[in-house]
């Protein structure tokens, strides 16, 4: 940890700040409950893909909740929401926004006007994003990188904080314009949204059949505490080990590295880029003061690494044929880092 960092989280400022997100973490989460049953694992991935700046995207079957789950999140956090239903037939413009001409009514002079598109929002939902062609694609991805769309040769932000949840079908199904690999790296999170238990599912039934209204959601934060936390999150220190943790952990999930384990080199075509890297020391960040800690452990990158990686890491014919996951990869490329970093320990 270095000095700098220590002292910038040990002012009375940033303790105050400190504990204003212990309490708006506790509120939101209360929030989401009134009206979102179980996921609570999936609540706090987007929460940590929120707090670090980044985007979302949410793999998941038809009537998991996805877009009840995002504006009920969208809610409790004070922030505007918007939501885009992916089809073939949107257009670039549809998403983004377009320049019309307006006459002015007294003097018949004739301009163009700026109409936003339903991207300018602090929460966006890309509902099936993969339902849609490249080229709207495309306009979405370009403005979740650079924060801004330009129509006409004019430049216009998108105010902050933006945040982007893209839900996709799962690729075998038919109709589907797959991500390519250079798109998907973008996304800081790659959330999979499971059924329910059991007890959960029951649960639902009860509350969504005995009951015509939703329980009603208050907004806990502001647009403005929401920038605070995402620079509270970066002031969190890592230290060299934990860095290194992390980069041993990306390098090798690629085959070519010299490091890399056997079930790597055989199931694996492609690792995680420098970004996931970058992605993973960031959202440990995130998790540690989630839990109410002020520095990243090991423990913080192994439990993101499958979220982070999951849409970096390409399986190939190998894995197919032995029925092998992209999944099931990384959770033994885990395994074994730990156990390597357990054993550095010990000796």
């Amino acid at each position: 940890m270095s000095s700098e960092t220590a002292n910038q989280l040990n002012t009375e400022e940033a303790r105050a700040l400190i504990e204003t997100f212990k309490g708006s973490l506790d509120a939101i989460r209360v929030e989401v409950r009134k009206v979102i049953i179980g996921q609570e694992e999936v609540v706090d991935n987007l929460l940590m893909t929120l707090l670090v700046g980044g985007h979302c995207l949410i793999t998941g079957m038809p009537g998991t909740a996805k877009t009840m789950l995002v504006r009920t999140l969208a809610v409790a956090l004070g922030l505007s929401f918007k939501r885009i239903q992916f089809t073939p037939d949107l257009m670039p413009t549809d998403v983004t926004g377009t320049d019309i001409i307006e006459e002015d009514a007294t003097t018949g002079n004739r301009t163009w006007t700026f109409v936003p598109g339903p991207l300018f929002a602090n929460v966006l939902l890309a509902d099936e994003i993969n339902r849609t062609p490249p080229k709207t694609q495309s306009a979405l991805l370009e403005a979740m990188q650079e924060r801004t769309v330009t129509v006409r040769g004019n430049l216009h932000e998108i105010e902050p904080p933006f945040f982007v949840l893209a839900t996709q079908n799962p690729i075998e199904l038919e109709g589907t314009y797959p991500l390519p690999e250079a798109q998907l790296d973008r996304f800081l999170f790659n959330v999979v949204l499971d059924y329910l238990t059991d007890d959960e599912e029951l649960a639902v039934v009860d509350r969504f059949t005995t009951r015509m209204d939703i329980p009603e959601v208050s907004a806990v934060t502001t647009p403005e505490q929401i920038l605070q936390f995402q620079e509270l999150v970066r002031q969190v220190p890592i230290s060299e080990s934990v860095s290194r943790f992390a980069v041993k952990l990306v390098r090798a999930s690629r085959p070519e590295d010299p490091l890399s384990p056997e079930v790597v080199k055989r199931y694996v075509q492609y690792g995680a880029s420098v970004r996931a890297t970058m992605f993973l020391s960031l959202a440990a960040k995130s998790r540690a003061l989630m839990m109410g800690r002020y520095h990243v452990t090991q423990d913080d990158i192994a439990a993101l690494a499958l979220p982070v990686m999951r849409h970096r890491v390409l399986t190939n014919y190998f894995a197919d044929s032995d029925k092998i996951s992209v999944d099931d990869v990384l959770t033994q490329l885990v395994e074994d880092a730990l156990d390597s970093g357990r054993t550095s320990k010990a000796g």
